[in-house]
């Protein structure tokens, strides 16, 4: 079986764990065991983009530091996707770790690309019987030019009804820091979002950043709207009923690390996924 080397973004590993074994179920059916090296960390992505360069250089060297032995590496994120292949060259010129970066980029794919692109699978017997509608995240539209591919992967999932929302490609608001410092606009961009989905008459809201995600659930929460929103993971990993492995546990993942083992890439057998 053919391995990648899995890209987990600080937003899975801490708020959304389950987007992680989620996107290892999904890869497990596509034919390709996983690696997950335990040492990796944020990209820099934050910093990055608030202007902090000098903050997260050190943190992007890392990062190639870890994954260039790697053939493929795979992320449920087309912003860190982006941060890697799109900015690092520019981050980390003059370094000593430049030409492995810019060779890097090329080998890191989000999800949905890799899984249309690389693998050539778009069928992965899945089950979602719900009317669902996507997000658009900017990263994954502006910079990586992924529009095709995950809809493409929707239109294979078993039940599934695929409806197109208005002004699927406007931001959802969130941005990172953006959500914070402009928090009003941030939040009347959402509101935005969030009343698109509910005109499409969308049961679930699915996406390839879960930080989309996360902002648009709180203003759906705030707006107590029946809508819900999935990563296209989840999605993907869904079988049966419609619902993704029962296991959310991500404990094992972390328990492992307290092993000899610890910081070497090996197959992620964790988390229950089947």
């Amino acid at each position: 079986m053919a391995r990648v080397a899995l890209f987990i973004p600080c937003f899975v590993d801490q708020l959304s764990p389950e987007i992680g074994l989620d996107t290892v179920e999904v890869l497990r059916r596509a034919g390709y065991e996983c690696d997950y090296p335990r040492e990796q960390t944020c990209c820099g992505q934050p910093a990055f983009n608030t202007g902090y360069w000098k903050d997260a250089r050190p943190l992007a060297e890392r990062f190639v530091r870890i994954f260039r032995a790697y053939e493929l590496v795979v992320s449920p994120s087309g912003s860190c996707t982006t941060m890697v292949r799109n900015f690092y060259p520019e981050l980390l010129a003059g370094t000593p770790v430049h030409e492995d970066a810019v060779a890097l980029g090329q080998r890191v794919f989000e999800l949905s690309e890799f899984l249309v692109k690389v693998a050539r699978r778009t069928d992965l017997g899945a089950c979602f019987p719900h009317r669902v509608a996507f997000h658009d995240a900017c990263h994954s539209l502006r910079e990586l030019h992924l529009k095709h591919e995950p809809r493409e992967l929707l239109r294979h999932v078993q039940g599934l009804e695929l409806v197109e929302m208005p002004y699927s490609e406007d931001c959802c608001g969130f941005g990172g820091t953006f959500a914070v410092k402009f928090h009003m606009i941030s939040a009347a961009m959402g509101d935005a979002k969030a009343g698109n989905a509910e005109a499409a008459g969308a049961e679930f809201l699915v996406s390839t950043d879960p930080s989309c995600l996360m902002h648009i659930e709180g203003i759906l929460r705030r707006r107590n709207s029946p809508v819900k929103t999935i990563h296209l993971a989840s999605v993907l990993a869904s079988v049966g009923t419609g619902l993704a492995p029962s296991s959310r546990d991500f404990n094992d993942l972390h328990n492992k690390s307290e092993d000899p083992g610890r910081g070497k890439p090996r197959p992620y057998t964790g988390g229950g996924a089947s």
